[in-house]
């Protein structure tokens, strides 16, 4: 089981991880589930219907305009990062949480490294399952680590040039 970690209060913690990640060719075990959004067209609805929280994983070629109807009744939508440098999740994750409200769990899983992690925090990923296995600790300190952002973003921190009043 993968090490979760989630952005709270302002740090970062260690969480249980109610979801179980099931791909294609797999059943479905009872609980909670993540699947793939191919998954959820075909089966979403039917999983919904059996009080489920179900969270749907979006390739890095997925796009977010696909699940934009289904978004109020979904609890995590994992984004998956194929390669550290493969930055398209981060516009899937400002659509999620400005353009359409999204108030769920968003999710960082795949290649995810702590380096990332203010980037991430700042376009609205609030829950990493980290590629190294490290400890919110160090992922904490890598949230902190800039004091000064030079554009608005997600998280609404004020940029540099709004602290100075220009």
């Amino acid at each position: 089981m993968p090490t979760l970690i989630k952005a709270q209060g302002g740090g970062m913690v260690l969480a249980n991880d109610a979801f179980t990640h099931v791909a294609d060719d797999q059943d479905l075990p009872p609980g909670d589930v993540i699947i793939s959004l191919a998954r959820f067209q075909a089966e979403g609805d039917r999983l919904l219907s059996q009080g489920r929280s179900v969270g749907v994983r979006l390739e890095a070629g997925e796009e977010v305009e696909a699940l934009a109807y289904d978004l109020p009744r979904i609890s995590v939508v994992a984004l998956a990062f194929p390669k550290f440098r493969d930055g398209r999740q981060y516009s899937n994750a400002r659509l999620l949480r400005e353009r359409y409200a999204y108030k769920g769990e968003v999710r960082a899983v795949g290649e995810v490294l702590r380096e990332q992690a203010q980037h991430m925090l700042r376009c609205g990923i609030d829950a990493f399952e980290p590629a190294d296995g490290s400890a919110p600790a160090h992922w904490e300190h890598a949230t902190r680590r800039f004091r000064h952002v030079y554009q608005r973003a997600a998280d609404d921190r004020e940029p540099a040039f709004a602290e100075r009043g220009v």
